[in-house]
């Protein structure tokens, strides 16, 4: 478990010090003292919390502390209900692409936990972006998951560079737990 102190704190929040503190010794930062010594220590989680509860940036802390979602789909629909499941404030932080070149572009900048590629997009271009981003060393960690259309058609291909598969319609708030849990797995979630 990391810990910081309130001048590591201080640093992070572009304030005093003193105003750390502060913030402690009134019980809206969570943390403890050392014992027998004045020296107050803040854990992470409590830290991110405190930070995200007062619209503060987490700064460095945002990558360690938020799942980054890449969403690769055209349907508007389908992206709006998405994001409302993935809110910044249960820790998710998401960007969309609609095309493979977009979210080529996109991952490299974006550099997200997890990837959900729609198949209506066309399935050639859908199992491009999947295995183009498995030959880059630089996403063999990254979750693909592959949503699939639900048009009665048998969709036979090589699943062994996906991660997860849901079938269209399904259920986003079931999708936005199993994403909890698989990118919680890899990273400290609060």
């Amino acid at each position: 478990m990391k810990v910081f102190t309130t001048g590591q704190v201080a640093k992070i929040c572009k304030v005093a010090p003193r105003t750390v503190s502060k913030w402690f010794d009134s019980g809206r930062l969570k943390g403890y003292r050392i014992p027998g010594s004045q020296d107050r220590r803040i854990p992470r989680e409590y830290l991110i919390r405190f930070l995200k509860e007062h619209g503060m940036p987490l700064g460095d802390l945002e990558d360690e502390a938020m799942a980054k979602v890449l969403i690769v789909a055209q349907d508007q629909v389908l992206i709006e209900n998405l994001k409302r499941e993935l809110p910044v404030e249960r820790s998710f932080k998401t960007s969309t692409a609609a095309s493979g070149f977009e979210a080529g572009i996109q991952s490299e900048s974006f550099h997200p936990d997890c990837i959900i590629v729609d198949f209506s997009i066309g399935q050639v271009e859908a199992l491009q972006i999947c295995q183009n981003l498995r030959r880059n060393p630089d996403f063999a960690e990254t979750i693909l998951i592959a949503l699939l259309p639900d048009d009665g058609s048998s969709m036979s291909f090589d699943r062994s560079s996906i991660n997860e598969t849901f079938k269209k319609p399904f259920d986003s708030a079931l999708l936005a737990e199993r994403l909890r849990t698989l990118i919680g797995s890899k990273k400290e979630l609060v």
